[in-house]
């Protein structure tokens, strides 16, 4: 067992992972066909789903890396947030009505009514593979921490297995167990109560840390200030690090106009709400919420780094591994060393708390867009009760699938980068993809595929050169700097719209397909 916790600490963290199993099984536990199970019946409240919306984004790996950036710099992080809340208000006026005119159960949907099922399955089979690898690389980053949490002991259910594979076994079976029973409604409720957790978490967090320093909240501001940690902003435009303006309301708003508004891991909430007004609502109610939510962990970082400035580390930091950089381990460790009993338990489940969120919300959108965007379209003939119980077999693939992605990404090290890239690397098809088919259908869904296809191309032509050990200084001699992740998104926007508008051009289609649903 982890020797810096005590029983009350266990108590709070087992409380907490059975608590939040139970509340997911009893809020799902009537499902009877596809809507309920993928839409939770479209009558889950908009504050609910704009909440859910928050805590899917919010990965364990944020938690634990947003303090340590503000910790290793300074919050200047935060720009990217104005990008996020920009994104959303446009999101709720342009999309929402899009979502919410018939029923349907993915953005991929559209592509098909507008251009044809060709456009549709090839994003969707992006979102699969491009969310796969993604979570799976999130749930074993995460389990690193966690596993230094929870002690080698209890992550090796008892010395049976490696810890890593331990904690990997735990955390997403826990998350399989509600989101089998009760879909996305039993995920969006476990969400909201899991927000409200690591919310609780972060202020706790930023108010107690000024108490350990001479002179409390005034002066380990000050302190902070002459070093530079509170700088937030940065107007030089470029197109490599550090953070500035221009990336956060150019390349940050595209960037979350499609993981918001073309990938199903977010979308699926949207899709979720009663009507227009409902889906407005709860996006706007998620811009509202993610810029404080960000300063606060940022200022967490601020603040840890002010506290380390005067006390030494009771845990050696541990080495940098591939995904995790050794600050992130610095607020699980003060969590670990500084927190009292019981305090120290609350906080390590808001750790615990993002992470089952993040998983949950990856499982239910893969098995979404496996069986309503594939499955459903080459089976017929078969009543709802079949595909009901397809779309839990799949719930229980997709977890494995994560399992084994996690499992084998400890070994493959130079693919982690990459893993975590890769919504960048795809998310331009994507957002372009449907662009395409909302406002200029007449390209043909030939050329969108075409155009798709060659954004994700050039985009992993832009990311691999400068991340191989042997092409590296060729590339930086040539180009200067490796293009930073948050412009990926939109030159992948770019390449898609511009190749397809080019292959409409040169090589036009008779009939450009579908023109409505």
């Amino acid at each position: 067992m982890n020797g810096y916790f005590n029983l009350g600490d266990w108590f709070v963290i087992l409380v907490y992972l059975g608590g939040i199993v139970g509340l997911g099984m009893w809020f799902g536990k009537d499902q009877r066909n596809t809507r309920d199970y993928f839409l939770g019946s479209r009558n889950i409240p908009w504050w609910g789903i704009g909440v859910s919306i928050v805590a899917a984004e919010t990965s364990a790996l944020t938690i634990i890396g947003v303090p340590a950036i503000a910790y290793g710099s300074n919050i200047m992080f935060i720009q990217m947030i104005v990008g996020y809340v920009i994104a959303r208000i446009i999101l709720a006026v342009v999309m929402v009505p899009h979502y919410m005119a018939g029923e349907i159960y993915s953005p991929y949907q559209l592509l098909e009514q507008h251009l044809g099922r060709g456009p549709r399955r090839l994003a969707g089979a992006f979102f699969l593979f491009l969310e796969t690898m993604a979570a799976g690389v999130r749930v074993y980053v995460a389990c690193i921490p966690i596993r230094l949490m929870l002690g080698e002991q209890v992550c090796s259910l008892g010395g049976v297995v490696d810890p890593i594979l331990g904690a990997i076994l735990i955390f997403v079976g826990l998350s399989l167990i509600y989101t089998y029973i009760g879909g996305v409604k039993a995920v969006i409720w476990t969400d909201a109560v899991q927000f409200g957790l690591f919310l609780a978490g972060g202020l706790f967090a930023l108010f107690y840390i000024p108490t350990l320093v001479e002179g409390g909240w005034s002066a380990a501001m000050a302190q902070a200030g002459e070093a530079g940690k509170l700088t937030w902003l940065n107007t030089a435009f470029t197109f490599s690090a550090p953070f500035n303006i221009w990336m956060g309301v150019i390349g940050g708003t595209v960037m979350v106009l499609s993981t918001h508004g073309a990938e199903q891991l977010i979308v699926q909430r949207v899709l979720a709400c009663r009507d227009v007004a409902d889906g407005r609502k709860a996006l706007v109610l998620s811009a509202v919420l993610i810029f404080p939510l960000f300063l606060i962990f940022l200022l967490v970082g601020v603040m840890l780094w002010v506290f380390y400035q005067s006390h030494p580390f009771q845990i050696p930091l541990p080495e940098a591994r591939p995904g995790i950089k050794s600050n992130d381990f610095i607020f699980p460790i003060f969590m670990m060393t500084e927190v009292p009993h019981v305090l120290k338990g609350f906080l390590i489940v808001a750790i615990l708390s993002a992470a089952m969120s993040s998983i949950s919300s990856a499982i239910t959108s893969l098995a979404s867009v496996s069986t309503m965007d594939f499955i459903r379209q080459m089976v017929k003939g078969r009543d709802e009760e079949y595909f009901l119980r397809f779309s839990k077999y799949s719930t229980v693939f997709w977890a494995a699938v994560l399992v084994g992605v996690a499992w084998v990404s400890r070994e493959v090290q130079f693919v982690l980068n990459a893993a975590f890239s890769l919504r960048g690397l795809t998310s331009g098809a994507l957002l372009g993809g449907l662009i395409l088919a909302l406002f200029w259908r007449r390209v043909g869904p030939r050329a969108a595929m075409v155009g798709m296809t060659a954004s994700l191309v050039v985009m992993n032509l832009i990311y691999w050169p400068p991340n191989i050990p042997g092409v590296r200084d060729a590339w930086l001699k040539l180009f200067g700097a490796e293009v930073f992740w948050p412009w990926f998104t939109l030159i992948g926007t770019c390449v898609t719209l511009g190749v397809a508008g080019a292959v409409r051009a040169l090589w036009p289609e008779n009939k450009a397909g579908p023109q409505n649903g």
